[in-house]
Parts: C-alpha cells; sequence; structure tokens
C-alpha cells in the first residue's frame, strides 16, 4: 500500500469523540420536541444534560479539527480541513449558546429558539460526521 501523502483527517480517539456530540446534540433536539409535546418540565433538564456533555466532548473534538487543519495548511485537502473546523467550531459555539438558552425558565428555554439551537447543533454535528467518515470510507485520507 503506497504511504499517505497527509495523515487522516480522523485519529481514532477524535473519531470517538467526535461520535458523542452527534448523539447528544440530537437527543437533546429530541427531548426539546418532546417537551414541546408534553409540558413535562424533566425533558427540559434532559436536554441541558445531554447538551453540556456534547459540548464536554465536543471540545476536544474542535481541537483536534484545529490542529488537523494547520498540520494540512499547505496541502491539497487544506480546504475540506478547513471546512470541517468550521463545523465542529460552529457546532461548539452553537451549542455553548444553547446551553445558555436552555438555563432560562423551561417554556421560554425550549419554545422556537431553544428547538432550532438544538436542531442547528444536531446538523452541523451530522454534517461534521458525514464529511470525515465518507472521506474515510472513500480511502481519501487528506
Amino acid at each position: 500500500m503506497p504511504p499517505s501523502r497527509a495523515a487522516p483527517i480522523l485519529v481514532p480517539i477524535h473519531a470517538i469523540l467526535l461520535s458523542f456530540p452527534i448523539a447528544l446534540f440530537s437527543t437533546a433536539a429530541m427531548a426539546d420536541v418532546t417537551y414541546l409535546n408534553t409540558a413535562e418540565i424533566q425533558w427540559t433538564n434532559f436536554a441541558q444534560w445531554a447538551i453540556t456533555g456534547a459540548l464536554v466532548f465536543g471540545a476536544p473534538v474542535v481541537v483536534f479539527a484545529i490542529v488537523g487543519a494547520i498540520q494540512r495548511r499547505k496541502t491539497a485537502s487544506a480546504r475540506a480541513a478547513f471546512t470541517y473546523v468550521g463545523l465542529t467550531a460552529g457546532m461548539w459555539v452553537l451549542g455553548l449558546i444553547d446551553a445558555f438558552k436552555h438555563s432560562q425558565d423551561a417554556w421560554s428555554s425550549v419554545e422556537f429558539g431553544g428547538l432550532f439551537l438544538s436542531l442547528s447543533c444536531t446538523i452541523l454535528a451530522i454534517a461534521a460526521g458525514w464529511m470525515t467518515f465518507s472521506t474515510i470510507a472513500r480511502g481519501d485520507h487528506a
């Protein structure tokens, strides 16, 4: 097998850590929808914990993404690496805003703003996962 010109965009620990924001942000979005349908306060608490967990595991993902983009800044894969940084950083920043939004009173924390932020974080996390895992599946490790 010929040596790769650039290291893979994900190292194994990075791939494992990326799975947490994908799962936890989508869990928070589902908890928000459930709260809007039931008005059971515990669903907002569950969403807050899911968002917090996604932020905790998402922070090292962003750091890995930045380091990877810096390593690839002069290669053909630099654009993809910086796109990945944008997706993960956007996911994390919107997640932080979502955490602040969910710290409000129950109904005002979820309504349109909280649900929109949770869905946005979910979409960005899935897009980051899709981008990196589809690249690895194709064999383009750059």
